[in-house]
């Protein structure tokens, strides 16, 4: 059933009600109104006659026939349109209209009363009179017309104006439903052609005028808004697990055979030299540490494009900094790690991502950036940029003494699977650093050492206060484009 049809049955059946009751209320109002108003002309009338009809009572306690036929017809002029009754010890005159002589009267000497008889009912007024030693009572009598002919008269124009008001009212309040209601129809109208499952058309931004329907279609496009992001992002989930699979795949399969070529030397020579066994062993330690590495590497690289915006908060950069060097100092307690980090350094970031971060930064620098005697120096700094301006920035870097990163290659050792000839890692861990830069508005390069030696690497991450809400728009550091930025083979380590 339309919404116009249900309000218009509501607005026919709920009107009729209101007339009755309203009907109800006025008629009981009229009937006391017209009561009243009966009630004040038998008072006015009983205060004009009680002066003659003393004059009656005392002539005819006196025993003045005469006088009492004067004040009898004198009593009957002034009554008018009234009945009049006079009720004495020695007399009872009557005369006007009025219940017929054997109707009883109330037991009473004042005050008002119904009185039926042959199918009429009167009003009645009761007044004592008291005309010397002589005393009777002067009843008043008129037609109960309120109760005969008015009331009857309004009852049946409540009940006609409920009857006429049930239609009317439901076709006027059809029509007024079905013109409010037109924004909706169009409403429904547009939203009916919309399937985002095939096509990208989405409501329009229009307004109709009417708060409600402007509401609902915010809250439509609002709702095809969030499906067209979770959408966006399951494909995004989809890509990434097929990239995932595809790069493992392509990743894993040279170590793995290399793995399996050294697992049938072992079962098919049980004679082999004790050197050449250990030598074999030492080999698939390696290629198992290698890719327990990159397994590991390419699950961060796939949480790093699937955060949520809502997994970023202000971190204090210090702190994160303070907690990585001391665990890279655990790991490698040859090595000679210091920090100098300014505190209350606040970016609104993604925690695991930063430490993430600074982990492979350091990682890094403890792989390649050795001197020519194998000792590790490595500084961490971390301070406000004066170059920020306006809008505020970190300085965070890394500085190593190692043989440092030749020019044309300070842009591609970003890139996925990117390694040196004599690298043994899995080439992502500089693709994690710019993937987490990324994510937090931020960017990385590499330069040399600050006195010449060695490399630096430089990242600058918006400050808290300017930092925008969420992730960048890219998101795709594991998908990458098709065929670029992957190596051809993992190459053993020349050991």
């Amino acid at each position: 059933m339309r919404l116009s049809t249900r309000i218009g049955l509501a607005v026919g059946c709920t009107v009729p009600l209101l007339v009755l009751a309203g009907g109800w209320l006025l008629l009981h109002l009229v009937s006391g109104d017209l009561r009243r108003a009966e009630d004040q002309h038998l008072r006015q009338r009983a205060a004009a006659l009680a002066p003659d009809a003393r004059s009656l009572l005392r002539a005819a306690a006196n025993d003045r026939p005469k006088a009492t036929d004067t004040r009898e017809r004198q009593l009957f002029d002034a009554a008018l349109d009234v009945g009049v009754r006079v009720v004495g010890p020695d007399t009872s005159v009557s005369g006007g209209p009025q219940p017929g002589p054997a109707a009883a009267l109330p037991d009473r000497t004042s005050g008002f009363a119904l009185v039926h008889a042959g199918g009429r009912t009167w009003r009645a007024l009761a007044r004592p009179v008291h005309a010397g030693t002589a005393s009777g009572t002067l009843w008043l009598f008129a037609p109960d017309t309120a109760q005969r002919v008015q009331i009857p008269l309004v009852r049946r124009r409540v009940v006609a104006a409920a009857i006429l008001a049930a239609p009317l009212s439901g076709l006027l309040a059809w029509g007024l439903a079905a013109g409010t209601s037109a924004p909706l129809r169009r409403l429904t109208r547009r939203t009916a052609g919309l399937d985002p499952r095939t096509s990208g058309a989405r409501l329009g931004q229009w307004r109709t005028g009417v708060a409600e329907v402007d509401e609902l279609a915010a809250t439509v496009r609002t709702v095809l808004d969030r499906y067209d992001e979770q959408a966006a992002r399951t494909a995004e989930a989809l890509d990434t697990a097929r990239s995932f699979s595809s790069a493992a795949a392509h990743e894993l399969r040279t170590p793995l055979m290399s793995m399996g070529t050294n697992l049938d030397i072992l079962t098919g020579h049980p004679d082999l030299p004790e050197p050449d066994r250990t030598e074999v062993l030492d080999d698939l330690q390696r290629e198992h540490a290698r890719l327990l590495g990159l397994l590991v590497m390419l699950r961060e690289l796939g949480r790093g494009d699937l955060v949520e915006a809502e997994a970023f908060r202000a971190v204090d950069l210090s702190e994160v900094a303070d907690a990585a060097v001391a665990e890279a100092r655990r790991r490698a307690p040859d090595a000679a790690i210091t920090l100098d980090a300014a505190p209350g350094l606040t970016v609104h970031g993604w925690e695991p991502g930063l430490r993430l971060l600074l982990d492979n930064l350091l990682a890094n620098a403890l792989a390649h950036g050795r001197d020519a005697a194998g000792r590790a120096a490595v500084r961490v700094g971390a301070s406000a940029s004066a170059a920020g301006g306006a809008t505020g920035e970190i300085l965070l870097t890394v500085d190593d003494h190692g043989p440092g990163v030749p020019a044309e290659a300070r842009t591609r050792i970003f890139e996925r699977f990117r390694r040196g000839p004599d690298s043994a890692g899995s080439g992502l861990g500089l693709t994690l650093v710019a993937q987490q830069a990324a994510l937090h508005r931020g960017g990385v390069s590499v330069t040399d050492g600050p006195d010449g030696a060695g490399a630096r690497f430089e990242v600058r991450l918006p400050v808290a206060g300017g930092a925008p809400a969420g992730p960048p728009g890219r998101r795709d550091w594991l998908i990458g484009t098709a065929g670029a930025n992957r190596s051809q083979s993992f190459p053993k380590d020349p050991a």
